[in-house]
């Protein structure tokens, strides 16, 4: 299982932190986060395409291609839009 966490409205909609899920990629991961918490479709996915707003970190460092393959030992982050000061 793939630690995910989540951040800001996010974390709202799920109404926790951290879940563990089974996933070979990031967009396996994607899919199954919003199959097993409906309330953040909106927020993830275009039709099939995920926004380009979210944004995923494997093992702390941002990732764009979906199709990376992840491991038990990884550690996922999904972002909402964010902007520094």
């Amino acid at each position: 299982m793939v630690r995910v966490r989540l951040f800001a409205n996010f974390r709202e909609r799920v109404g926790k932190g951290e879940v563990f899920l089974e996933a070979k990629n990031v967009r396996e991961l994607l899919k199954k986060l919003v199959e097993s918490y409906p309330t953040l479709r909106d927020l993830v996915f275009e039709g099939d395409t995920v926004k380009d707003y979210v944004r995923v970190a494997v093992n702390g460092r941002i990732v764009e291609d979906l199709s990376i393959e992840l491991s038990e030992e990884d550690e996922v982050a999904v972002f909402p839009p964010f902007s520094g000061g």
